[in-house]
C-alpha cells in the first residue's frame, strides 16, 4: 500500500506524530539500582498475505536462565509499514500479549528502537511510556545516528549520536560479532540498559528475552498459518 497515493493518510500521520511527541515528553530516564531477575521480551511478525500481525511477550528468569511464561496475540493488520511508525502497526498485538502475562517482571526488552528514533519515540519508548513499564530498545540495526564502531570485544561500546545529542549506545555483546543498538525506552538510563542487556546475553549476540521472543513469534506465525 502506497501511503503517498492516499491523501487520507496525511491527517493520520499527523496524529501519529503528535502521539509520539506527547509520549516522548512522558519518558522517564532513571537508573535501575539492581539487575532485574525477571526480564520480559517482546517481538512481532507479520503475514502480509493473511493480513495478520503476531505478537509474543515472555518473561525470562535471568538467575535460572529460563523462560517462565509466554503469551501470544494475533490481530488483523490495520496499517501498512511506514518508516518511523512501526509501533502503530505492531504495538496493538504486543500490548495484548504483554497484558496476558501473569508473572511479574521488572523491565521489558523490545526488538526495536527506543529513543534512537527521529521523534525519540520508537517501539520501546512508545509502549514503555504508554504502559508505564521500564523498557529498553534492543535493535540489530541502526535507524538513525552516527557512531564510531566499538571494539569487537564483549562490553565495548560507543555513543550513538544524532548531531550533538546522544540517543543510544552501540554495544558489543560478544567478541568478534556485530554490535547491537541500545536505546532508552522508559524508566531506565543508558548505563543501566547496557548492564541489563549484557547480563541477558548468554551464548548469543542478542539478549535472551528478545532472542527467544523472536523464535516464539516465528513458531506462532507458522502454527497460525498452517
Amino acid at each position: 500500500m502506497r501511503v503517498k497515493h492516499k491523501p487520507e493518510w496525511k491527517s493520520l500521520l499527523a496524529s501519529w506524530k503528535a502521539t509520539q511527541e506527547a509520549l516522548r515528553k512522558k519518558i522517564v530516564i532513571q537508573p535501575i539500582k539492581n539487575l532485574p531477575r525477571y526480564i520480559a521480551g517482546g517481538d512481532a511478525a507479520f503475514s502480509e498475505a493473511a493480513a495478520l500481525v503476531f505478537g509474543v511477550a515472555l518473561v525470562w528468569d535471568r538467575i535460572e536462565s529460563r523462560v517462565i511464561e509466554i503469551a501470544h496475540a494475533v490481530q488483523k493488520i490495520e496499517f501498512p509499514y511506514i518508516p518511523g511508525f512501526l509501533s502503530f502497526r505492531e504495538g496493538p498485538a504486543l500490548t495484548e500479549a504483554i497484558g496476558k502475562l501473569k508473572h511479574p517482571f521488572e523491565i521489558i526488552c523490545f526488538d526495536g528502537q527506543g529513543m534512537a528514533h527521529p521523534r525519540r519515540c520508537g517501539l520501546a519508548a512508545h509502549l514503555g511510556t504508554m504502559l508505564d513499564l521500564a523498557s529498553i530498545g534492543v535493535a540489530k540495526s541502526r535507524l538513525l545516528g552516527t557512531f564510531v564502531a566499538p571494539k569487537a570485544k564483549k562490553g565495548s561500546h560507543s555513543p550513538l549520536m544524532d548531531g550533538e545529542e546522544q540517543i543510544g549506545i552501540v554495544l558489543s555483546t560478544r567478541d568478534n560479532t556485530n554490535p547491537l543498538f541500545i536505546s532508552i525506552g522508559n524508566r531506565v538510563d543508558l548505563p543501566s540498559a547496557k548492564k541489563i542487556v549484557l547480563a541477558s546475553c548468554t551464548k548469543y549476540r542478542v539478549p535472551e528475552p528478545t532472542r527467544i521472543a523472536d523464535i516464539e513469534v516465528a513458531k506462532l506465525k507458522k502454527a497460525t498459518l498452517a
